[in-house]
């Protein structure tokens, strides 16, 4: 099991560095905007300091990839809270365009291999990586 948990993620990873590479960006920026993607999806969109604890880098270098990002025409920084202080990330239409090219083939063919399970099985499954996932952040944030 343990193998194959270590598999997949190997596979994750190689995932965001070959849609890096398509898009034509680095593999940490291309971090970032599956992160904003993924915020925007869940209806949350991401704080610069959210983004910068969900990729690991200090606030400054956060600072210098999103301005990159911005500067690509990638994503756009907003103030719409009513406490002005607060911005979120947003993707742009053309970055969607291109993660979508990049990802929908896989989503679905990633939905076709999920067929074949039932629901109570992919939700056994769900449960069991959650608690892994648990696990492995109380793991890494327990003194030693």
């Amino acid at each position: 099991m343990n193998d194959a948990l270590r598999a997949y993620g190997e596979g994750y990873d190689q995932l965001g560095r070959t849609f890096a590479a398509s898009a034509g960006l680095h593999s940490t920026d291309a971090t970032a905007l599956i992160e904003i993607l993924r915020a925007e999806e869940q209806g949350e969109p991401i704080s610069p300091a959210r983004l910068s604890d969900r990729i690991g880098l200090t606030s400054g270098a956060t600072s210098t990839l999103l301005n990159r990002l911005e500067d690509a025409g990638h994503i756009r920084r907003s103030r719409e809270n009513t406490d002005r202080r607060v911005v979120t990330l947003h993707s742009t239409p053309g970055i969607h365009a291109t993660a979508d090219a990049f990802f929908d083939p896989l989503d679905q063919q990633l939905a076709a291999v999920m067929d074949k399970y039932t629901p109570e099985a992919i939700q056994q499954l769900a449960t069991l990586l959650e608690e892994l996932h648990e696990t492995m952040s109380n793991h890494g944030s327990s003194p030693e």
